[in-house]
Protein backbone atom coordinates (compact mmCIF):
# COMPACT_ATOMS: atom_id res chain seq x y z
CA UNK A 1 0.00 0.00 0.00
CA UNK A 2 1.48 3.69 -1.09
CA UNK A 3 2.11 5.87 2.07
CA UNK A 4 -0.19 8.75 1.93
CA UNK A 5 1.03 12.32 0.73
CA UNK A 6 0.77 15.11 2.31
CA UNK A 7 1.27 18.49 0.77
CA UNK A 8 4.78 19.60 1.68
CA UNK A 9 5.50 23.70 3.18
CA UNK A 10 6.58 26.12 0.55
CA UNK A 11 9.16 28.80 1.54
CA UNK A 12 6.69 31.72 2.27
CA UNK A 13 5.00 29.32 4.17
CA UNK A 14 7.72 28.19 5.95
CA UNK A 15 8.94 32.04 6.91
CA UNK A 16 5.37 32.62 7.87
CA UNK A 17 5.16 29.95 10.15
CA UNK A 18 8.53 30.48 11.70
CA UNK A 19 7.68 34.72 12.22
CA UNK A 20 4.42 33.41 13.63
CA UNK A 21 6.16 31.44 16.35
CA UNK A 22 8.98 33.93 17.03
CA UNK A 23 6.75 36.97 17.53
CA UNK A 24 4.68 36.01 20.24
CA UNK A 25 4.45 37.21 24.10
CA UNK A 26 8.12 38.05 24.04
CA UNK A 27 7.56 41.31 21.88
CA UNK A 28 4.51 41.89 24.37
CA UNK A 29 6.33 41.85 27.50
CA UNK A 30 10.74 41.49 26.26
CA UNK A 31 11.26 45.31 26.19
CA UNK A 32 9.43 46.07 29.58
CA UNK A 33 11.28 43.20 31.27
CA UNK A 34 14.62 44.04 30.18
CA UNK A 35 13.93 47.77 30.43
CA UNK A 36 13.08 47.01 34.37
CA UNK A 37 16.90 45.24 34.36
CA UNK A 38 19.52 46.60 31.95
CA UNK A 39 17.75 50.35 32.01
CA UNK A 40 18.67 52.21 28.12
CA UNK A 41 21.22 48.85 27.38
CA UNK A 42 18.59 46.76 27.20
CA UNK A 43 18.99 47.49 23.43
CA UNK A 44 22.72 45.26 23.97
CA UNK A 45 20.92 42.37 25.51
CA UNK A 46 18.55 41.94 22.33
CA UNK A 47 21.49 41.97 19.96
CA UNK A 48 23.50 39.84 22.29
CA UNK A 49 20.63 37.30 22.68
CA UNK A 50 20.44 37.78 18.34
CA UNK A 51 23.68 36.47 18.37
CA UNK A 52 23.56 33.63 20.46
CA UNK A 53 20.84 32.72 19.03
CA UNK A 54 21.88 33.32 15.62
CA UNK A 55 25.08 31.32 16.25
CA UNK A 56 23.34 28.13 17.48
CA UNK A 57 20.68 28.37 14.32
CA UNK A 58 24.10 28.13 12.40
CA UNK A 59 24.96 25.22 13.16
CA UNK A 60 21.70 23.10 13.02
CA UNK A 61 21.61 24.10 9.24
CA UNK A 62 23.82 22.05 8.14
CA UNK A 63 21.93 19.31 10.55
CA UNK A 64 18.61 19.99 9.45
CA UNK A 65 19.73 19.72 5.67
CA UNK A 66 21.34 16.49 6.22
CA UNK A 67 18.50 15.23 8.17
CA UNK A 68 15.20 16.32 7.01
CA UNK A 69 13.08 14.61 9.57
CA UNK A 70 9.83 15.94 11.78
CA UNK A 71 10.82 16.43 15.10
CA UNK A 72 14.73 16.60 14.40
CA UNK A 73 16.27 18.71 17.04
CA UNK A 74 14.89 15.78 19.32
CA UNK A 75 17.25 12.92 16.99
CA UNK A 76 20.75 14.66 16.12
CA UNK A 77 22.37 13.81 19.53
CA UNK A 78 21.43 10.50 19.49
CA UNK A 79 23.11 10.02 15.92
CA UNK A 80 26.40 10.77 17.19
CA UNK A 81 26.89 10.35 20.89
CA UNK A 82 24.26 7.54 21.51
CA UNK A 83 20.76 7.23 23.21
CA UNK A 84 21.86 8.91 26.43
CA UNK A 85 22.97 12.83 24.99
CA UNK A 86 19.96 12.01 23.07
CA UNK A 87 17.84 11.41 25.88
CA UNK A 88 18.99 14.60 27.48
CA UNK A 89 18.86 16.87 24.33
CA UNK A 90 15.53 15.66 23.69
CA UNK A 91 14.08 15.88 26.94
CA UNK A 92 15.31 19.13 27.65
CA UNK A 93 14.33 20.90 24.59
CA UNK A 94 10.46 18.85 25.06
CA UNK A 95 10.50 20.65 28.82
CA UNK A 96 10.90 24.28 26.63
CA UNK A 97 8.50 23.29 24.19
CA UNK A 98 5.95 22.08 27.05
CA UNK A 99 6.43 25.41 28.75
CA UNK A 100 6.32 27.49 25.60
CA UNK A 101 2.54 26.59 25.31
CA UNK A 102 1.24 27.94 28.33
CA UNK A 103 3.65 30.95 28.16
CA UNK A 104 1.99 32.08 25.34
CA UNK A 105 -1.39 31.78 26.66
CA UNK A 106 -0.41 33.34 30.33
CA UNK A 107 0.29 36.49 28.13
CA UNK A 108 -3.08 36.72 26.58
CA UNK A 109 -4.44 36.49 30.00
CA UNK A 110 -2.33 38.98 31.25
CA UNK A 111 -3.21 41.79 28.74
CA UNK A 112 -6.72 40.40 29.45
CA UNK A 113 -6.47 41.18 33.25
CA UNK A 114 -5.89 45.02 32.48
CA UNK A 115 -8.68 45.59 29.66
CA UNK A 116 -10.08 49.16 30.94
CA UNK A 117 -13.58 49.22 30.28
CA UNK A 118 -16.15 48.89 32.52
CA UNK A 119 -18.14 45.97 31.38
CA UNK A 120 -14.64 43.84 31.51
CA UNK A 121 -13.97 44.42 35.65
CA UNK A 122 -14.84 40.55 35.78
CA UNK A 123 -11.01 39.96 33.71
CA UNK A 124 -9.42 42.14 36.42
CA UNK A 125 -9.42 39.13 38.56
CA UNK A 126 -7.02 36.79 36.84
CA UNK A 127 -4.30 38.48 37.24
CA UNK A 128 -2.67 39.02 41.01
CA UNK A 129 0.78 41.05 41.82
CA UNK A 130 1.95 39.49 38.40
CA UNK A 131 0.16 35.72 39.04
CA UNK A 132 -2.35 33.91 37.28
CA UNK A 133 -5.51 33.01 39.74
CA UNK A 134 -7.23 30.05 39.73
CA UNK A 135 -9.88 32.03 37.73
CA UNK A 136 -7.25 33.03 35.10
CA UNK A 137 -5.81 29.76 35.18
CA UNK A 138 -9.48 28.48 33.69
CA UNK A 139 -8.49 31.31 30.70
CA UNK A 140 -5.22 29.48 30.39
CA UNK A 141 -6.61 26.07 29.89
CA UNK A 142 -8.76 27.63 27.05
CA UNK A 143 -6.58 28.81 25.23
CA UNK A 144 -4.36 25.74 25.47
CA UNK A 145 -7.18 23.72 24.54
CA UNK A 146 -7.78 26.18 21.58
CA UNK A 147 -3.87 26.15 20.23
CA UNK A 148 -4.22 22.28 20.01
CA UNK A 149 -7.77 21.93 18.03
CA UNK A 150 -6.41 24.52 15.55
CA UNK A 151 -3.47 21.55 14.77
CA UNK A 152 -5.60 18.80 15.80
CA UNK A 153 -6.58 18.04 12.06
CA UNK A 154 -3.88 18.86 9.33
CA UNK A 155 -0.22 20.99 8.48
CA UNK A 156 -2.92 22.65 5.45
CA UNK A 157 -5.10 24.43 8.20
CA UNK A 158 -1.96 25.42 10.20
CA UNK A 159 0.19 26.74 7.58
CA UNK A 160 -3.06 28.82 6.39
CA UNK A 161 -3.47 29.90 9.66
CA UNK A 162 -0.11 30.96 10.57
CA UNK A 163 0.24 32.62 7.16
CA UNK A 164 -2.93 34.93 7.59
CA UNK A 165 -1.77 35.36 11.30
CA UNK A 166 1.78 36.13 11.19
CA UNK A 167 0.53 39.17 8.41
CA UNK A 168 -1.03 40.55 11.38
CA UNK A 169 1.47 40.01 13.76
CA UNK A 170 3.75 41.97 11.72
CA UNK A 171 1.63 44.88 11.16
CA UNK A 172 0.80 45.16 14.72
CA UNK A 173 4.07 45.76 16.01
CA UNK A 174 5.19 48.00 13.14
CA UNK A 175 2.63 49.96 14.15
CA UNK A 176 3.42 50.68 17.65
CA UNK A 177 6.93 51.75 16.72
CA UNK A 178 5.43 54.70 14.65
CA UNK A 179 2.58 55.70 16.82
CA UNK A 180 4.73 55.55 19.83
CA UNK A 181 7.56 57.24 18.20
CA UNK A 182 5.26 60.22 16.90
CA UNK A 183 3.70 60.60 20.21
CA UNK A 184 6.73 60.50 22.79
CA UNK A 185 10.08 60.29 21.27
CA UNK A 186 12.75 61.32 23.71
CA UNK A 187 16.22 60.27 23.02
CA UNK A 188 17.43 61.39 26.04
CA UNK A 189 15.95 58.69 27.97
CA UNK A 190 19.33 57.12 26.48
CA UNK A 191 21.61 59.43 28.57
CA UNK A 192 24.64 61.61 28.11
CA UNK A 193 27.18 59.61 29.63
CA UNK A 194 28.07 55.68 30.35
CA UNK A 195 26.35 56.03 34.09
CA UNK A 196 23.08 57.02 32.72
CA UNK A 197 23.17 54.42 29.50
CA UNK A 198 23.89 51.64 32.17
CA UNK A 199 22.53 52.65 35.54
CA UNK A 200 22.91 49.62 36.94
CA UNK A 201 26.44 48.21 35.42
CA UNK A 202 27.39 46.44 32.31
CA UNK A 203 25.91 42.98 34.16
CA UNK A 204 22.47 43.08 33.59
CA UNK A 205 22.98 43.52 30.33
CA UNK A 206 23.21 39.83 30.15
CA UNK A 207 21.23 38.95 32.69
CA UNK A 208 18.28 40.66 30.39
CA UNK A 209 19.13 37.83 27.84
CA UNK A 210 17.88 34.87 29.91
CA UNK A 211 15.32 36.87 32.34
CA UNK A 212 13.77 38.97 30.42
CA UNK A 213 12.55 36.43 27.66
CA UNK A 214 14.46 37.25 25.00
CA UNK A 215 16.57 33.90 24.51
CA UNK A 216 13.07 32.81 24.73
CA UNK A 217 11.76 35.17 21.47
CA UNK A 218 14.43 33.76 19.53
CA UNK A 219 14.01 30.23 20.21
CA UNK A 220 11.35 29.85 17.89
CA UNK A 221 14.06 29.15 14.88
CA UNK A 222 13.70 25.30 15.74
CA UNK A 223 9.86 25.30 14.55
CA UNK A 224 12.02 25.13 10.87
CA UNK A 225 14.00 22.48 11.89
CA UNK A 226 11.40 20.20 13.48
CA UNK A 227 9.32 20.81 10.26
CA UNK A 228 12.12 19.36 8.21
CA UNK A 229 10.06 16.63 6.90
CA UNK A 230 7.32 18.36 5.19
CA UNK A 231 8.89 21.12 3.86
CA UNK A 232 9.57 21.67 0.00
CA UNK A 233 12.49 21.66 -1.10
CA UNK A 234 15.14 21.24 2.54
CA UNK A 235 18.11 21.24 0.81
CA UNK A 236 17.62 25.38 -0.20
CA UNK A 237 14.66 26.17 2.51
CA UNK A 238 15.48 25.32 5.83
CA UNK A 239 18.58 27.69 5.63
CA UNK A 240 16.85 30.84 3.92
CA UNK A 241 13.71 30.06 6.36
CA UNK A 242 16.02 29.98 9.36
CA UNK A 243 17.97 33.39 8.07
CA UNK A 244 14.93 35.63 6.61
CA UNK A 245 13.29 34.84 10.04
CA UNK A 246 15.74 35.59 12.30
CA UNK A 247 16.34 38.54 10.56
CA UNK A 248 12.87 40.11 10.35
CA UNK A 249 12.09 39.11 13.91
CA UNK A 250 15.77 40.24 15.33
CA UNK A 251 15.33 43.86 13.45
CA UNK A 252 11.87 44.41 14.48
CA UNK A 253 12.80 43.29 18.41
CA UNK A 254 15.38 45.57 18.59
CA UNK A 255 13.31 48.49 16.87
CA UNK A 256 10.69 47.63 19.76
CA UNK A 257 13.09 48.00 22.21
CA UNK A 258 14.22 51.49 21.63
CA UNK A 259 10.89 52.33 20.80
CA UNK A 260 10.37 51.34 24.26
CA UNK A 261 12.94 53.41 25.87
CA UNK A 262 12.37 56.50 24.07
CA UNK A 263 8.52 56.43 24.82
CA UNK A 264 9.03 56.71 28.24
CA UNK A 265 7.86 59.84 29.49
CA UNK A 266 11.37 61.54 31.30
CA UNK A 267 9.59 62.26 34.07
CA UNK A 268 8.00 58.95 35.09
CA UNK A 269 12.15 57.42 34.95
CA UNK A 270 13.14 60.83 37.42
CA UNK A 271 10.71 59.61 39.91
CA UNK A 272 11.09 55.72 40.14
CA UNK A 273 14.22 54.78 37.92
CA UNK A 274 14.18 52.21 35.23
CA UNK A 275 13.63 49.30 38.00
CA UNK A 276 10.52 50.83 39.45
CA UNK A 277 8.31 51.20 36.30
CA UNK A 278 5.66 48.87 36.43
CA UNK A 279 3.31 47.65 33.86
CA UNK A 280 0.88 44.69 33.90
CA UNK A 281 0.51 45.24 30.01
CA UNK A 282 2.94 46.88 28.89
CA UNK A 283 2.59 48.59 25.48
CA UNK A 284 -1.16 49.09 26.07
CA UNK A 285 -0.29 50.55 29.23
CA UNK A 286 2.30 53.18 26.94
CA UNK A 287 -0.45 53.53 24.76
CA UNK A 288 -2.84 54.94 27.31
CA UNK A 289 -0.44 56.40 28.85
CA UNK A 290 0.69 58.76 25.36
CA UNK A 291 -3.44 59.05 25.00
CA UNK A 292 -3.43 57.04 22.05
CA UNK A 293 -6.51 54.80 23.03
CA UNK A 294 -7.06 53.61 19.63
CA UNK A 295 -3.77 51.83 19.64
CA UNK A 296 -3.97 50.24 23.08
CA UNK A 297 -7.26 48.22 21.62
CA UNK A 298 -5.39 47.43 18.82
CA UNK A 299 -2.57 46.17 21.20
CA UNK A 300 -5.48 44.49 23.18
CA UNK A 301 -6.36 42.60 20.07
CA UNK A 302 -2.30 41.82 19.33
CA UNK A 303 -2.29 40.07 23.19
CA UNK A 304 -5.08 37.63 21.87
CA UNK A 305 -3.18 37.30 18.06
CA UNK A 306 0.93 37.33 18.62
CA UNK A 307 0.49 34.50 21.41
CA UNK A 308 -2.59 32.72 19.81
CA UNK A 309 0.08 32.44 16.28
CA UNK A 310 2.62 31.11 18.49
CA UNK A 311 0.93 28.91 20.99
CA UNK A 312 -0.54 27.29 17.72
CA UNK A 313 2.47 26.78 15.71
CA UNK A 314 4.16 25.65 18.93
CA UNK A 315 1.36 22.72 19.76
CA UNK A 316 2.73 21.16 16.24
CA UNK A 317 6.41 21.28 16.96
CA UNK A 318 6.34 20.21 20.28
CA UNK A 319 4.22 16.90 19.40
CA UNK A 320 6.81 16.61 16.97
CA UNK A 321 9.34 16.66 19.21
CA UNK A 322 7.59 14.12 21.59
CA UNK A 323 7.10 11.94 18.32
CA UNK A 324 11.06 11.99 17.70
CA UNK A 325 11.87 11.26 21.63
CA UNK A 326 9.55 7.68 20.60
CA UNK A 327 12.22 6.98 17.78
CA UNK A 328 14.62 7.19 19.83
CA UNK A 329 13.05 4.36 21.84
CA UNK A 330 12.86 5.82 25.56
CA UNK A 331 9.14 6.63 25.60
CA UNK A 332 5.97 5.06 25.33
CA UNK A 333 5.38 3.60 21.63
CA UNK A 334 2.17 4.91 21.32
CA UNK A 335 3.31 8.82 21.16
CA UNK A 336 5.06 7.69 17.89
CA UNK A 337 1.97 7.31 16.52
CA UNK A 338 1.20 9.23 13.41
CA UNK A 339 -2.47 10.04 12.31
CA UNK A 340 -2.52 8.15 8.74
CA UNK A 341 -5.30 10.80 7.57
CA UNK A 342 -4.26 14.00 8.59
CA UNK A 343 0.14 12.91 8.87
CA UNK A 344 -0.27 14.21 12.64
CA UNK A 345 1.20 12.98 15.88
CA UNK A 346 -2.08 12.98 18.04
CA UNK A 347 -1.25 11.15 21.01
CA UNK A 348 1.75 13.61 21.49
CA UNK A 349 -0.14 16.49 20.67
CA UNK A 350 -3.13 14.77 23.57
CA UNK A 351 -0.45 14.59 25.63
CA UNK A 352 1.58 17.74 25.29
CA UNK A 353 -1.72 19.56 26.15
CA UNK A 354 -2.26 18.04 29.59
CA UNK A 355 1.29 18.16 30.53
CA UNK A 356 0.98 22.16 29.26
CA UNK A 357 -1.83 22.70 31.74
CA UNK A 358 0.11 20.73 34.44
CA UNK A 359 3.28 23.22 33.92
CA UNK A 360 1.40 26.27 33.91
CA UNK A 361 -0.31 25.23 37.14
CA UNK A 362 3.22 24.90 38.88
CA UNK A 363 4.51 28.17 37.40
CA UNK A 364 1.98 31.01 36.80
CA UNK A 365 4.19 33.86 36.19
CA UNK A 366 5.19 35.04 33.00
CA UNK A 367 8.76 35.84 33.62
CA UNK A 368 9.35 32.55 35.69
CA UNK A 369 8.27 30.47 32.80
CA UNK A 370 10.28 32.56 30.53
CA UNK A 371 13.38 31.75 32.37
CA UNK A 372 13.13 28.03 32.78
CA UNK A 373 12.20 27.77 28.92
CA UNK A 374 15.60 29.47 27.91
CA UNK A 375 17.73 27.37 30.74
CA UNK A 376 15.92 24.35 29.40
CA UNK A 377 16.74 25.71 25.56
CA UNK A 378 19.80 26.29 25.84
CA UNK A 379 20.57 23.16 27.59
CA UNK A 380 19.49 21.10 24.81
CA UNK A 381 20.87 23.69 22.10
CA UNK A 382 24.64 22.38 23.77
CA UNK A 383 24.32 19.88 21.69
CA UNK A 384 24.36 20.96 18.39
CA UNK A 385 27.76 22.72 17.94
CA UNK A 386 29.19 19.69 19.25
CA UNK A 387 27.22 17.23 16.88
CA UNK A 388 27.44 19.00 13.96
CA UNK A 389 31.18 19.05 14.11
CA UNK A 390 31.35 15.07 15.55
CA UNK A 391 29.00 14.34 12.79
CA UNK A 392 32.00 15.60 9.67
CA UNK A 393 34.47 13.51 11.92
CA UNK A 394 32.28 10.13 12.23
CA UNK A 395 30.47 10.65 8.89
CA UNK A 396 32.58 12.78 6.32
CA UNK A 397 31.00 10.71 3.38
CA UNK A 398 27.65 11.72 4.65
CA UNK A 399 25.68 13.85 1.82
CA UNK A 400 25.68 17.63 2.73
CA UNK A 401 23.24 19.63 0.80
CA UNK A 402 24.56 22.55 2.59
CA UNK A 403 28.44 22.62 3.64
CA UNK A 404 29.62 25.43 6.32
CA UNK A 405 32.36 27.07 5.86
CA UNK A 406 32.42 28.78 9.04
CA UNK A 407 31.28 25.70 10.86
CA UNK A 408 34.74 25.07 12.87
CA UNK A 409 35.07 27.88 14.40
CA UNK A 410 31.21 29.08 15.07
CA UNK A 411 30.44 25.63 16.96
CA UNK A 412 32.75 26.78 19.46
CA UNK A 413 31.82 30.05 20.02
CA UNK A 414 28.31 29.08 20.03
CA UNK A 415 28.84 26.60 22.38
CA UNK A 416 30.60 29.43 24.40
CA UNK A 417 27.63 31.67 24.08
CA UNK A 418 25.36 28.78 25.22
CA UNK A 419 26.84 27.89 28.39
CA UNK A 420 27.32 32.13 29.12
CA UNK A 421 23.48 32.89 28.52
CA UNK A 422 22.43 29.58 30.76
CA UNK A 423 24.65 30.92 33.77
CA UNK A 424 22.93 34.55 32.93
CA UNK A 425 19.80 32.60 34.08
CA UNK A 426 21.19 32.85 37.50
CA UNK A 427 21.38 30.85 40.94
CA UNK A 428 19.05 29.06 41.83
CA UNK A 429 16.92 28.90 38.17
CA UNK A 430 19.95 27.17 36.52
CA UNK A 431 19.87 24.65 38.94
CA UNK A 432 16.27 23.90 38.82
CA UNK A 433 15.71 23.65 35.23
CA UNK A 434 18.48 21.60 35.46
CA UNK A 435 16.78 19.37 38.20
CA UNK A 436 13.41 19.18 35.95
CA UNK A 437 15.97 17.93 32.94
CA UNK A 438 17.00 15.30 35.15
CA UNK A 439 13.51 14.16 36.08
CA UNK A 440 13.13 12.63 32.78
CA UNK A 441 16.08 9.71 33.79
CA UNK A 442 14.23 6.90 35.04
CA UNK A 443 12.35 7.24 32.19
CA UNK A 444 15.51 6.22 30.24
CA UNK A 445 16.85 3.69 32.19
CA UNK A 446 13.13 1.66 32.06
CA UNK A 447 13.33 1.49 28.61
CA UNK A 448 17.24 0.71 29.27
CA UNK A 449 16.21 -2.12 31.56
CA UNK A 450 13.96 -3.34 29.04
CA UNK A 451 16.62 -3.42 26.00
CA UNK A 452 18.88 -5.38 28.68
CA UNK A 453 21.30 -2.39 28.94
CA UNK A 454 23.21 -3.24 25.89
CA UNK A 455 24.50 -0.50 25.22
CA UNK A 456 24.42 1.56 27.97
CA UNK A 457 28.12 1.61 29.44
CA UNK A 458 28.79 3.11 25.78
CA UNK A 459 25.75 5.82 25.89
CA UNK A 460 27.39 6.89 29.69
CA UNK A 461 31.29 7.37 28.20
CA UNK A 462 29.71 9.25 24.98
CA UNK A 463 27.90 11.35 27.19
CA UNK A 464 30.31 11.99 29.73
CA UNK A 465 30.98 15.33 28.63
CA UNK A 466 27.91 16.51 29.29
CA UNK A 467 26.96 15.38 32.31
CA UNK A 468 30.39 16.97 33.53
CA UNK A 469 29.64 20.01 31.91
CA UNK A 470 25.79 19.92 33.46
CA UNK A 471 27.83 19.30 37.35
CA UNK A 472 29.84 22.45 36.64
CA UNK A 473 27.40 24.81 35.39
CA UNK A 474 25.49 24.10 38.57
CA UNK A 475 28.49 24.45 40.94
CA UNK A 476 29.47 27.89 39.13
CA UNK A 477 26.10 29.04 39.29
CA UNK A 478 26.16 28.91 42.67
CA UNK A 479 30.11 30.37 43.47
CA UNK A 480 29.72 32.93 40.53
CA UNK A 481 29.34 36.53 41.21
CA UNK A 482 26.36 38.16 43.02
CA UNK A 483 25.33 40.00 40.16
CA UNK A 484 24.30 36.55 39.23
CA UNK A 485 22.91 35.61 42.37
CA UNK A 486 26.12 33.73 43.43
CA UNK A 487 28.16 34.03 46.51
CA UNK A 488 30.77 35.84 44.94
CA UNK A 489 33.61 33.38 45.41
CA UNK A 490 34.78 34.28 41.79
CA UNK A 491 33.31 37.97 41.29
CA UNK A 492 32.41 39.09 37.85
CA UNK A 493 33.82 38.83 34.75
CA UNK A 494 36.30 36.59 35.97
CA UNK A 495 33.29 34.25 36.45
CA UNK A 496 32.92 35.30 32.28
CA UNK A 497 36.46 33.59 31.81
CA UNK A 498 36.37 30.48 33.72
CA UNK A 499 33.38 29.91 32.03
CA UNK A 500 34.57 30.11 28.74
CA UNK A 501 37.68 28.29 29.15
CA UNK A 502 36.16 25.33 30.95
CA UNK A 503 33.34 25.42 28.02
CA UNK A 504 35.74 25.67 25.37
CA UNK A 505 37.35 22.39 27.35
CA UNK A 506 33.77 20.40 27.67
CA UNK A 507 33.31 21.43 23.62
CA UNK A 508 36.89 19.73 22.69
CA UNK A 509 35.85 16.69 24.99
CA UNK A 510 32.44 16.53 23.25
CA UNK A 511 33.46 16.75 19.85
CA UNK A 512 35.86 13.52 20.50
CA UNK A 513 33.56 11.43 22.29
CA UNK A 514 31.10 10.75 19.58
CA UNK A 515 30.26 7.14 19.13
CA UNK A 516 29.01 4.83 15.99
CA UNK A 517 25.56 3.04 16.97
CA UNK A 518 23.19 1.63 15.18
CA UNK A 519 21.33 4.94 15.46
CA UNK A 520 24.35 6.40 13.33
CA UNK A 521 23.66 3.76 10.83
CA UNK A 522 19.60 4.73 10.75
CA UNK A 523 21.10 8.64 10.05
CA UNK A 524 23.21 7.04 7.25
CA UNK A 525 19.83 5.95 5.92
CA UNK A 526 17.83 8.79 6.50
CA UNK A 527 20.70 10.43 4.14
CA UNK A 528 20.79 8.70 1.81
CA UNK A 529 17.01 9.46 0.69
CA UNK A 530 17.76 13.12 1.48
CA UNK A 531 20.70 12.70 -1.14
CA UNK A 532 18.44 10.54 -3.57
CA UNK A 533 15.45 13.37 -3.12
CA UNK A 534 17.65 16.09 -4.19
CA UNK A 535 18.98 15.28 -6.87
CA UNK A 536 15.54 14.23 -8.38
CA UNK A 537 14.53 17.93 -7.32
CA UNK A 538 18.16 19.16 -8.60
CA UNK A 539 16.65 17.17 -12.08
CA UNK A 540 13.61 18.84 -11.88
Amino acid sequence: MEAPKFKKINLFQLVMLALGSLIGSGWLFGSWEATKIAGPAAIFSWIIGGLVIGSIAYDYVEIGAMFPESGGMSKYAQYSHGSLLGFIAAWANWVSLITLIPIEAVAAVQYMSTWPWSWAHWTHHFLSNGVITNSGLLIVFGFILVFTALNFWSVTILTRFTSLISVFKIGIPLLTIVMLTMSGFHPGNYGSNLHEFMPYGSAPIFTATSAAGIIFSFDAFQTVINMGGEIEHPKKNIGRGITISLLISGILYVILQSTFITAIPPKMIAATGWHGIVFNSPFADMAILLGIHWLSVLLYMDAFVSPFGTGVSFVANTARALFAMEGNRHVPHFLGKINLKYGIPRNAMVVNTVLSMVMVSVFRSWAVLATVLSTATLIAYLTGPVTAVSLRRMGSKLYRPIRLKNLPWIAPVSFVLASLATYWAMWPTTVEVILIILLGLPFYFYYEWRNHFVSTKQAFKASGWMIGYLIFISIMSYIGSHQFNGQNWIPYPLDFVVIIIASLGFYWWGIRSYVVTEDFHKAQKLNQEAKERGEIEDGQ
